[in-house]
């Protein structure tokens, strides 16, 4: 038997992303949203509302990062979004992170967060709060690259949203081949 829920949030998973962008004045800034995900080659749409600083750097700039969250920085991730940059616009620094800039867009690169999508503004509509990028590069810090040369999700730990429970799970385990294992079905 069935539990009905109603309408609600509840995917699984649901991605931890860390959207970084400069200010007017180029103090970096950056936000945790767990709704987003892939909806083109090369494009990620995101549900952010705009009263985010975040959003309002994103929207002059026309350009920020998603980086994964990682289960070696959850304490950092989850303060970066609960706590607003409107009110406390050095939360990056308070939450140890250091940024580099992106080689490819004009917004930071989390240092500590070491896999990134680097995107271009492509849309932004404040009605529904959806927000489409143009992913220009992706990058990965080597110290979660496997022996050849591809990023290895168990290196990587990424986190994902629990938004029944309100937690973050680390994902990594391997349990399948994608495009492979239902062929035996055929």
């Amino acid at each position: 038997m069935r539990k009905n829920f109603g309408a609600k949030p509840y995917t699984y998973p649901q991605p931890v992303l860390i959207i970084a962008s400069y200010g007017e004045d180029g103090t970096a800034d950056a936000m945790n949203a767990a709704w987003g995900g892939i909806s083109d080659d090369t494009q990620i749409s995101m549900c952010l509302s705009a009263g985010h600083k975040t959003v309002e750097n994103i929207l002059k700039r026309k350009a920020f990062t998603v980086s994964m969250a990682d289960a070696a920085h959850v304490t950092e991730c989850d303060y970066i979004g609960v706590v607003s940059a409107n009110d406390v616009p050095d939360k990056l620094a308070k939450a140890g992170f250091h940024t580099t800039k992106s080689d490819f867009v004009d917004a930071p690169l989390i240092d500590e967060l070491p896999m990134a999508l680097e995107c271009r503004l492509v849309s932004y509509d404040p009605k529904s709060c959806r927000m489409v990028g143009e992913i220009v590069n992706v990058s990965a810090d080597e110290s979660i690259l496997d022996e050849k040369g591809k990023i290895d999700p168990a290196k990587l730990q990424p986190i994902t949203f629990d938004p029944v429970n309100n937690a973050y799970l680390k994902i990594s385990e391997k349990v399948g081949n994608a495009f492979r294992d239902g062929l035996k079905l055929k």
